[in-house]
Formats: C-alpha cells, sequence, structure tokens
C-alpha cells in the first residue's frame, strides 16, 4: 500500500482526488494539504465556508467520512519525504513553486501545466505513451531529486490524443483539425460571472487552450529519442470554445492519413486498441480506452460521459472525409473531471505503480 498526499485537496480538483482514491486497492491518503487558511483545521471544517456555513463540495459523491476527519496541513510545509507519492492539484503559479520541493524526496503527479512542456517531464496517458515513463530517470538525474513531477495532459487534449494514437500506429496520421466544444467544469467554479456568460450562448475562445492542445498532442504522440521525446511529425490546429454542458467535452476532429483509411478500419482500430492496460490490471483502467458508437446521435455528454465510469472515450459519426486527403471525421466525448483530470492521474499512478517508478 501506497502512501499519498493530495495537495490542493479542498478545490474542486482535489475534491475529484478524495473520491478516486476512496477505498483505492493500492494507494492510501495519508496527508491533505491546501492553504494557509485551511491548515489546522479538520478537512470537513476546511470545506465549510465561515460566513454561511455551507459545505463547499462539489463532486456528485459524498465526501467520505475519513477525509472529513482528517487535519488539513499548509501545503509549504508538507512533508512528502513521508509519503511515497504527491498528488498535486493546484494551480500552474503554485505548482512551480512546490512541486520541485515534494520531487525532491518524492514522486509527484500533477495537474497543473506548470512542468508539461520542459524537456524532461513526460506526459503521460497510460495506453497511449507508457514508454515515456523511461525518461523519469533522466529527470532524476539532471535534477538531483530521489522523486519526480509527471504531468496530467490538459483535459481537451487526452480525449484526442487517446483516438488518434491507434490510427497513427497503423495508417500514420499527417494533420489534424479539431473544434472543441467544452464543458463548463473546466474552467472551475467562478460565482455569477460565468454562469451569466455562457446562458444561451457559446464563448469562442478559451485562453491558452489552443496552444496548449496543439503542443501536448505532438508530445504525447511522440517518441523516445537520445533521452528525450522527439513530437510527432503531425500538422495539428485547433479551435476551443465553451458551451452550456456540465461536464464533458465534446471535440469534432478532421484528420489525414498517410496510407488510405476507410471508417471500417478506423473503428476497428479504436475498438481495438487497449495499449496493453488488460495485461497490467490496473484498478482504475477502462475495459475499453475507446468506445466507437455506430449511432448517428452519439456521442452525448449526457448518455456518455460516464461511459466505463467516465474513463472511456466514446467516439461516433466516424467517417469519410472528402476534402482531406486520405480523410476521416469523428466526434469524441472525454470526461473532463474524470478521465481528464483527478481519476486519469491516478490511472497514472497505477502505471507507474506497477512498472516500478513508484
Amino acid at each position: 500500500m501506497h502512501r499519498v498526499g493530495i495537495v490542493g485537496a479542498t478545490g474542486i480538483v482535489g475534491q475529484q482526488f478524495i473520491v478516486a482514491l476512496d477505498k483505492h486497492p493500492w494507494f492510501q491518503v495519508a496527508a491533505l494539504a491546501a492553504s494557509e487558511r485551511s491548515a489546522g483545521k479538520s478537512y470537513g471544517e476546511a470545506l465549510r465556508d465561515p460566513k454561511t456555513g455551507a459545505v463547499r463540495w462539489y463532486c456528485d459523491e459524498p465526501p467520505p467520512a475519513w477525509a472529513l476527519a482528517m487535519p488539513v496541513v499548509e501545503a509549504a510545509k508538507l512533508d512528502a519525504s513521508s509519503l511515497g507519492l504527491v498528488f498535486s492539484a493546484v494551480e500552474s503559479d503554485q505548482a512551480r513553486e512546490l512541486e520541485p520541493v515534494y520531487a525532491k524526496t518524492t514522486p509527484v503527479i500533477s495537474t497543473a501545466s506548470a512542468f508539461r512542456y520542459e524537456e524532461d517531464v513526460p506526459i503521460i496517458i497510460p495506453g497511449v505513451n507508457n514508454a515515456h515513463a523511461a525518461l523519469l530517470e533522466r529527470q532524476r538525474r539532471n535534477r538531483g531529486w530521489k522523486g519526480f513531477i509527471t504531468a496530467q495532459p490538459n483535459c481537451t487534449t487526452i480525449g484526442m490524443a487517446i483516438t488518434l494514437k491507434p490510427l497513427h500506429e497503423r495508417f500514420g496520421v499527417t494533420s489534424v483539425i479539431m473544434t472543441s466544444m467544452q464543458a463548463l467544469s473546466g474552467a472551475g467554479r467562478s460565482p455569477g460571472v460565468l454562469g451569466l456568460d455562457i446562458l444561451d450562448n457559446v464563448i469562442p475562445f478559451i485562453s491558452g487552450e489552443e496552444e496548449k492542445v496543439q503542443k501536448e498532442t505532438l508530445k504525447i504522440l511522440g517518441g523516445l529519442r537520445n533521452g528525450g521525446i522527439a513530437p510527432a511529425d503531425i500538422a495539428v490546429s485547433c479551435t476551443c470554445t465553451r458551451v452550456n454542458v456540465r461536464e464533458g467535452h465534446t471535440e469534432t476532429v478532421f484528420l489525414s492519413t498517410a496510407k488510405p483509411c476507410d471508417a471500417f478500419a478506423a473503428a476497428k482500430a479504436m475498438s481495438e486498441y487497449d495499449g496493453g492496460l488488460h495485461e497490467l490490471e490496473l484498478p482504475s483502467a477502462p475495459e475499453h480506452l475507446i468506445v466507437v458508437r455506430d449511432d448517428p446521435f452519439r456521442p452525448q455528454p449526457r448518455l456518455d460521459r460516464d461511459t466505463e465510469g467516465g474513463m472511456a472515450t466514446v467516439v461516433g459519426r466516424l467517417r469519410r472525409d472528402n476534402v482531406l486527403p486520405n480523410g476521416l471525421k469523428y466526434v469524441l466525448l472525454s470526461h473532463n473531471t474524470k478521465m481528464g483530470a483527478a481519476k486519469g492521474a491516478v490511472l497514472a499512478a497505477e502505471l507507474l505503480a506497477k512498472t516500478g517508478y513508484l
């Protein structure tokens, strides 16, 4: 059993970590850390608004009793050396300061973008780029750490990267054009203003999102070369929008392949792909990494986001595109707060535990 800590435990993603780790067979939550404001309180007390008494808990599942009773420590004073793993769910500016301190002694899995683009930091999606974990040994040597930092991808990147992997492996993806319709939960909780902005509306711009997706996709699908990752040779273009959906990112994908590939072959490649997850027997892994629907009205967020516990990417409307050379197009749905956040990070931790990095 690995003793783990959650940093940023009172925030939305921190709460998702608590749910994902409740009764986990491999990981035991031994520490909860948050801001100085929450430190010294029990977790239950830290969740309660001191003015209104409201409990600021945002997951559908109720908070487990063991978590409510745990003390909260200040993130800057967390003794990471007493833990086998730290899950970091803080914003990027805090992550930039805190995560290297923890990594001196202890592995860190981060949902922040702070270190995603550094050469010795892998962005691991189990079943897609397991081999990139080897980069962690180089990171330890380079930085003199006993631990390491590995990053969870952006929640918009993950579904597209998963669906591109089997197509790129078999047919060679040369270009991708994607438009996202992203759920409100991907923006966190901004009282009042965000709700009024999104009601009866589509927001056509998410700051920094398109650049993240384009850069991360190439890194995730790239190959290990000379101790680093050579980005995949794919042209990627994105438009990212915010829509009035609570959870589940929908994306339309148009792509070209080097080898001819029809819709039937693409569906077969996606449906059969598991990236070796079955043989690893990871507790949080879905039975199917990609689920392909033949109903032209699927996927839909309300109907499909919780497929296989929110860990499967659901694909539909897979068909030929007549504009792009060797063109295909499809719609995908990925659960942004499960596979795209804490539960996906827990799956990455399971992979690292099973392969000897923890």
